[in-house]
């Protein structure tokens, strides 16, 4: 055998042994020969901000479909010993009817402002220790102490946002700037909506003048009559993920939330959102812990951890609402300056304060729910 198969034998050999040694490091897992917790992802967990007491070994929530990353559960499950099961909804209706049906075994679950009210008086919830919630001090004011829960009692803060018009620029000629103008013939199965009861009920309302948490029968009712007149124009109506529907190119222009709209836009430019004329609809989602939580300690460990800056961060990457957290948005502003930017350069994310001014809030309406839920199933039935 001459000098030169030898050396690349030789070199075969040295290539072959790296490689197995990289294979064995890579096969191990983040407990061997390492404190760290790395997900299926291959992410990192950050480690406990906040010492929180844990003995539970499941953590049952029921939340809004595509609204968690995937590696803060799986690092919150890494780093605890906690199973997480989730079940979802996608609709603040659908939540409290099988909640306040009973026996559903839920620790926490992430209502919309309007519809905490009446879970509290149901007594549904129970109210928060904050001694065992260091991280509240993450949040900013302007999202605690609202009027749906004085002192933030039974909630916390997750996510923000703004419910308004979206249109793809290139499909469509007229570009609303109204509600209003969404009942244009010219639109006629092309929409995307929401499946949001109070949000569109809302919008109805303000295209009449009235105010969206109106109680008044008779007003109700002209906003049903006003919502029939544009089902014509609704291709479809989606909780779930409206963005994919303007993605796709199955709807040119429609009613959704702030994130949806913005990941579809990043998806294509011509996608815009439009703040309409007579102001945004507004909302915060958040947790509240039931009454008689089986697994209250994981609940309060998962509060702390999800929420923690150098984990809530992620919701900028996946799921770029308006975040309530200022540790998240100072680690990303410093660990993760592109995604910062992005989202402050972002009028749908870093929404104006004039259109925050200009917003409505829906709030809870008491006995008139139900002429809202009857509305909503006659309106939707002739869809």
């Amino acid at each position: 055998m001459n000098k030169y198969k030898i050396m690349s034998l030789l070199s075969l050999l040295i290539t072959a042994s790296l490689v197995l040694s990289a294979c064995k490091g890579a096969s191990e897992s983040p407990t061997q020969g390492s404190d760290q917790k790395v997900t299926s992802s291959g992410y990192v967990c950050p480690a406990p901000q906040f010492d929180v007491k844990v003995t539970s070994k499941e953590l049952n929530i029921f939340v809004w479909t595509e609204y968690i990353p995937q590696d803060m559960i799986e690092c919150f499950e890494l780093v605890y010993g906690v199973k997480i099961n989730r079940d979802e909804y996608s609709a603040n209706e659908e939540m409290y009817a099988k909640v306040n049906a009973g026996g559903s075994n839920y620790d926490l679950v992430q209502p919309t402002d309007y519809i905490i009210p009446p879970m509290i008086r149901q007594g549904l919830l129970q109210e928060l220790d904050h001694s065992k919630l260091p991280v509240m001090k993450n949040f900013n004011s302007s999202y605690l102490d609202f009027e749906f829960d004085p002192g933030n009692k039974y909630s916390i803060p997750y996510q923000a946002g703004i419910d308004s018009i979206v249109v793809n620029t290139d499909k469509v000629k007229d570009v609303p700037k109204s509600y209003a103008d969404l009942w244009n013939p010219e639109y006629k199965g092309r929409m995307v909506f929401i499946d949001d009861s109070r949000a569109v009920i809302g919008i109805a309302l303000l295209t009449l003048g009235y105010d969206v948490n109106t109680t008044n029968p008779t007003e109700l009712e002209e906003a049903k009559v006003k919502l029939q007149e544009l089902i014509p124009n609704i291709r479809v109506f989606d909780s779930d993920s409206p963005k994919t529907a303007l993605i796709a190119g199955e709807a040119d222009l429609g009613f959704v939330w702030t994130a949806e709209a913005l990941l579809a836009q990043q998806e294509n430019p011509a996608i815009q959102f439009i703040y309409p004329t007579e102001g945004a609809i507004l909302w915060q989602d958040n947790w509240v812990m039931l009454a008689g939580a089986p697994h209250a300690d994981a609940a309060y460990a998962w509060l702390n951890y999800s929420m923690q800056g150098d984990v809530f961060w992620m919701m900028l990457r996946e799921f770029p609402y308006i975040n309530p957290n200022d540790a998240a948005l100072e680690f990303a502003k410093t660990d993760h300056p592109d995604l910062y930017k992005a989202y402050m350069d972002s009028s749908i994310t870093n929404v104006p304060a004039d259109v925050i001014k200009k917003g409505h809030r829906s709030v809870d309406v008491g006995d008139a729910a139900v002429l809202y839920d009857n509305i909503w199933v006659e309106v939707k039935g002739g869809n």
